[in-house]
């Protein structure tokens, strides 16, 4: 072998050298690009018969340089930032609706029942009363406000299934595409190609979450976190949307198979779309949930409130705010009639989960539509014997069909239907019905307190009733009795009850009067302004004003754990990250060394072949003498 072709060989090998290692530089800022690296051979030799002369050198690889155990950590922990990422923004979002002053409920709560509290004080004055309509106007509207607010989430959660189903069939096909371009030995493929269908196949499980498989060396198969194939080989899976069977407001992720769609379990499935599923199911579904809630414990209790006492026109107060009832709805696939209506019934026991009722022939079954969880039921859901469960009562219609189901959804949207019933100002019932006076010509000392009432439903509770004591330790009530009296007990009838304290003498009376239309009486006010303390859920343990702690409780809560995930998960990628970059990614200080050193290689290869021309020369110039 000739100086010259030595030197070509060297001259060729070490340009190809500097053009890898300027591609290097030049892929620097490159996402998931890995480093390439020539790897050179001694030329085989030849044989002279004295001896073997070398015959320079060549190249034998352009190789990537990468590590597929730290690529495959990478790649799990980027799934699971991306569903952090998708959770953590989602309930930052709602988390703001609940403590910002600007949208929350609990500053135009406050107003409404300072104003009641308020009307208490000038139970007759007409500005009181319009402060009290307007702001339970502002408060309804505020829950309207915030359930369309959780609304549009859902329908941001909708339009992000649809573009990630969409993306996720976009990077499938490229993935198994690439999968055919690069056969089945990985070893040989161009190193662009396999950094193009890693950062393909990365951003695949940023939707999907899962896992990637090199299979028989060269085939990179992917899986969701539930292990459903999204590519294998040169097959790619097709996804997309399908309405949820109880609730068509709903998209769920599907797969098609064999020409079904079969709908992917959100638990199996991570990424953006994880993300956007488990914030609809963990955060967006109870969050809505509770809003109504605590709507139907306001509204509920304010109106059992307002019938105890009379308006300016001596009337039972009637409804304060409407709202709606619980809704329930059939799956898609029933194939009976039967339809449920539903009532809210003993609110201490309402908690606002979505039930599956399900029918199995014989009788019905309720489960938990989040954990499949038993829940204790009663009734046959006759008008007479309604189902009831979780403090709300069903009645069915029709006929079901075995294996019949239906979704219950106690609270879900009755935030949307708050309103107020009463737009005269005179209609508010700030006065008790009756009112309880000791006789004019008492010698005893005798007192009434604690006039309430117990029923006001009952017919006779306004008319006009006399308690006369026939002696000092009995009475009747008009005629009726004796009753044995003691000191400080509680006397009742006709729906009302009253404190009766001191010693009466034989002959005293106390009577039960109606209250006049017009009253200035604040009794039923005061009874207002105390609802939001009424222990309204929980088994009778939970206070209004403690619910609606709880639901920005909950809210917050959910926000942080997500934001705390992220920030831990968000280091665990970024020292992956750094695993890979270390084997893979692109030093400029090696590179600019590897530059120099071929660069004055390839000079000294560029002297080898002017030695040679200046040798050919001069065995020319011999030649021509």
């Amino acid at each position: 072998m000739s100086v010259l072709s030595t030197g070509t060989s060297a001259l060729l090998a070490f340009q190809r050298a500097l053009a890898t290692t300027s591609h290097n530089v030049a892929n620097i800022n490159t996402p998931g690009y890995s480093r390439q690296k020539v790897d050179f051979a001694t030329a085989s030799p030849q044989n002279l018969g004295y001896g073997d002369i070398g015959n320079g050198t060549r190249i034998t690889d352009v190789r990537r340089v990468a590590d597929q155990l730290a690529i495959s950590r990478l790649l799990d922990s980027s799934g699971e930032l991306a569903r952090l990422k998708q959770l953590s923004t989602l309930a930052d979002r709602v988390d703001s609706l609940f403590s910002d002053t600007a949208t929350n409920v609990s500053g135009v709560w406050s107003n409404f029942f300072d104003t009641v509290s308020g009307l208490s004080s000038n139970a007759s004055g007409t500005a009181d009363r319009q402060n009290v309509l307007d702001n339970a106007g502002t408060l309804a509207s505020r829950f309207k406000q915030l359930n369309e607010s959780l609304n549009s989430l859902n329908g941001e959660v909708n339009n992000g299934l649809i573009a990630g189903a969409s993306e996720v069939n976009r990077l499938a096909a490229e993935i198994a595409q690439l999968n055919g371009a690069i056969g089945s030995n990985a070893n040989t493929a161009a190193p662009d190609l396999l950094d193009r269908r890693d950062q393909l196949v990365a951003n695949l499980i940023g939707y999907t979450g899962g896992t990637a498989v090199i299979q028989d060396g060269g085939f990179m198969n992917v899986y969701t976190a539930g292990g459903q194939a999204v590519v294998v080989g040169t097959t790619a899976s097709k996804v997309t949307t399908v309405t949820d069977p109880y609730q068509p407001e709903r998209l769920q992720l599907a797969m098609e198979t064999q020409g079904q769609k079969i709908t992917l379990d959100p638990k199996s499935l991570g990424g953006q779309i994880g993300g956007l599923l488990e914030f609809r199911d963990s955060v967006l579904t109870p969050t809505q949930a509770e809003l109504g809630k605590l709507a139907v414990g306001l509204a509920s209790s304010f109106n059992d409130t307002h019938h105890q006492g009379v308006d300016l026109y001596g009337n039972m107060g009637g409804d304060f705010f409407n709202y709606g009832s619980p809704r329930v709805t059939g799956n898609t696939g029933n194939t009976g009639t039967a339809s449920f209506s539903a009532s809210f019934g003993d609110l201490s026991k309402l908690d606002g989960q979505n039930i599956v009722l399900k029918f199995d022939g014989g009788a019905w079954q309720a489960t938990r539509a989040d954990t499949g969880a038993a829940v204790p039921m009663t009734g046959t859901g006759t008008a007479a014997d309604p189902l009831v469960l979780n403090g709300v009562e069903m009645v069915m219609s029709g006929t079901p069909a075995q294996n019949d189901r239906f979704l219950l959804q106690p609270t879900a949207g009755v935030a949307g239907t708050l309103s107020v019933a009463i737009t005269d100002t005179s209609r508010i019932a700030a006065a008790a019905p009756i009112k309880a006076a000791a006789g004019l010509g008492n010698t005893g000392t005798g007192k009434v307190s604690g006039v309430a009432v117990s029923d006001y439903t009952n017919a006779n509770l306004r008319n006009p009733a006399a308690i006369v004591f026939t002696s000092a330790t009995e009475y009747t009530i008009d005629g009726t009795g004796p009753f044995t009296y003691t000191a400080g007990q509680t006397i009742s009838a006709n729906g009302w009850s009253f404190v009766l304290d001191g010693a009466p003498k034989v002959g005293d009376s106390f009577n039960i009067s109606p209250t006049p239309a017009g009253s200035s009486d604040n009794s039923n006010a005061l009874l207002l302004a105390k609802v939001e303390d009424a222990k309204t859920f929980n088994a009778g343990t939970v206070t209004l004003n403690g619910a609606l702690g709880g639901l920005t409780t909950l809210v917050g809560s959910a926000a942080r754990a997500a934001d705390y995930s992220l920030q831990a998960q968000q280091v665990i990628t970024d020292q992956a990250q750094a695993s890979r970059d270390s084997v893979s990614g692109v030093n400029l200080d090696e590179e600019a060394a590897d530059m120099l050193r071929l660069q004055q290689a390839y000079q000294a290869a560029s002297q080898l072949i002017s030695t040679a021309d200046t040798m050919f020369q001069t065995i020319l110039g011999a030649v021509s003498r």
